[in-house]
């Protein structure tokens, strides 16, 4: 086997462990019914390592021939991955039914949090990718729950109004939390 078959397996090894670590993240995001889940923080963590393993291959192959013709910046690259996340991010945003509030940041912040796990799986930092995760993971399960607990709390501390008052308790529901937008 020759070097660029071990150069692309060794690049195809740090997708699929960029897309292991992209689907536990969008597992927590796919079990809470968001819009994008399991599959696209995959694809996204993969194509992220993809892009920089690329970049990789590029500034190889460009550094003997090229090398006074060709200018490159690993930097580059990564600003690449972060504008089309970005992209895709933004389009998992969006207002509430009634307008007083927005959905999909968190989605949109794992998103762009799966991107950056794979450039540093493809970049050979896989203790930090997975410990990265690890954290991630915590505080989409963790963190949330002491979100409920807070919003709770905070419904404790309002007095009741007699028309809800009578209402049944739904507190074993999911709380919608709503933020209001800056109109600035």
């Amino acid at each position: 086997m020759g070097e660029a078959s071990v150069d692309q397996l060794a690049i195809l090894a740090e997708v699929a462990l960029a897309m292991l670590l992209g689907g536990l993240i969008g597992w927590e995001r796919e079990a809470a019914d968001k819009p994008a889940g399991l599959r696209t923080h995959m694809l996204v963590a993969g194509a992220a390592a993809l892009l920089v393993g690329l970049g990789d291959t590029l500034l190889l192959h460009y550094r003997g021939e090229m090398r006074d013709l060709v200018n490159t910046d690993p930097i580059r690259i990564m600003g690449a991955v972060i504008t089309g996340v970005s992209f895709l991010g933004a389009g998992t945003i969006f207002r509430n039914h009634e307008g007083t509030g927005i959905q999909g940041l968190t989605t949109a912040a794992g998103l762009l949090m799966a991107a950056t796990v794979g450039i540093a799986v493809a970049l050979r930092q896989h203790l930090l990718a997975i410990s990265v995760t690890l954290l991630i993971l915590l505080v989409l399960y963790v963190v949330q729950a002491l979100e409920r607990r807070i919003a709770c709390w905070r419904r404790s501390r309002q007095p009741s109004s007699p028309s809800t008052a009578a209402m049944p308790d739904t507190t074993d529901e999911q709380p919608q939390r709503k933020r209001q937008i800056d109109p600035t």
